[in-house]
């Protein structure tokens, strides 16, 4: 981590320490030959300290994370930062256009991209100006997501926590579960975490929303992992009630459907399941025939469907086990009232198909 007195913060121009700079930078170009550029917030530190990049809108549909980074750039200022902080709000300008996972007409994820490089395909070559430019300065990396359309998943974190560094940043955002595993190849955190900056995925919620609980719970990880590593001295982390890492085969599962159909969700009011319990029914039209797709262990629902229609082999939900300790945290604390299931995924009772307030 970068400890010496505060230096600039160099791209193709640079940042000077006590400079805050916001700002869009070229990465590509359309069929007319305008430039495609994402916009980016720099907060360069009066005080010398680690350099930590966010990112959002790498896939363009999921907006929870767009809305944390707009708030946290306005936050700050660089007379209270203790280094820099790199804010690169849109990724994939194209896919945001467009409102889709993937960049447009070429379906090119850009997550699968990087680091990229000169000479390659268009999310290659934006992944390759994203990275040089502005990633491979920083010391670590918080990267929003969330789940791909007709689906929505629990406000969770994952992470390559065999690598101390990213089990620390892993630890210091806070979410109340952490899937560990090393990522998909060319995904920002793999890259980032093997060139030594490590780096964790936030997923939060479902794409074409802003989710007001899981935004304010996004900005306290941040804040959180800012005051841990520093970049906020006299601030304090918060830490979560109950906290599991999860990993390996045996630990998380996703169930799909093995007839095609209408889906009916029954789990609730908590993401909290057991062995044998039903998470939900897929029928047919007439009513005639009924698949009930019950809990194979006790665990947490991570992701569940919302489009209540399914294909043999569809996804329905994305069940991770727990132990008995884990279990009696969650118990206790759903008996003080303090655990919301619903809220957990950014959602209302599920019945009502609205987003919380």
């Amino acid at each position: 981590m970068s400890d010496q007195s505060p230096d600039s913060f160099r791209y193709d121009a640079q940042v000077d320490p006590g400079e805050k700079r916001q700002f869009r930078y070229e990465v590509g170009e359309t069929y007319l030959g305008d430039p495609v550029e994402i916009p980016v917030t720099i907060i360069n530190g009066q005080h010398a300290g680690p350099r930590v990049f966010l990112t959002a809108g790498i896939h363009g549909d999921e907006l929870n994370g767009v809305k944390v980074l707009q708030e946290i750039a306005a936050q700050f200022s660089p007379a209270e930062v203790h280094g820099t902080l790199v804010c690169l709000h849109v990724v994939n300008v194209p896919g945001f256009q467009a409102q889709q996972r993937d960049i447009p007409i070429y379906d090119q994820d850009l997550n699968r991209s990087f680091p990229g490089r000169e000479g390659s395909n268009t999310a290659g070559r934006m992944a390759h100006q994203v990275y040089s430019r502005f990633i491979q300065q920083c010391d670590l990396g918080i990267d929003f997501h969330t789940s791909t359309r007709n689906r929505t998943t629990m406000f969770h974190v994952r992470a390559d926590t065999s690598n101390p560094e990213v089990q620390r940043l892993a630890e210091a955002f806070g979410a109340n579960v952490v899937l560990a595993g090393g990522g998909d190849v060319g995904s920002l955190r793999t890259v980032a975490t093997a060139d030594g900056i490590p780096t964790i995925t936030v997923e939060m919620g479902k794409a074409h929303r802003f989710q007001r609980p899981l935004i304010d719970r996004g900005i306290v990880g941040v804040e959180n992992v800012l005051a841990e590593y520093d970049l906020l001295p006299e601030a304090a982390v918060t830490e979560p009630a109950w906290r599991k890492v999860l990993g390996g085969d045996q630990e998380k599962r996703w169930l799909r459907a093995d007839t095609g159909g209408l889906v009916e969700m029954e789990w609730g009011p908590t993401p909290l399941v057991h062995e044998g319990e039903s998470i939900c029914t897929v029928s047919d039209h007439f009513s005639t025939e009924e698949h009930v797709v019950e809990a194979p262990f006790t665990g947490i629902l991570v992701g569940v469907l919302e489009n209540p229609v399914a294909l043999p082999g569809h996804p329905l939900c994305h069940l991770a086990r727990i132990d008995s300790e884990t279990h009696a945290e969650i118990e206790a604390e759903i008996e003080r009232g303090e655990f919301d299931g619903y809220r957990a995924f950014g959602l209302r009772w599920m019945g009502d198909g609205e987003e919380a307030e």
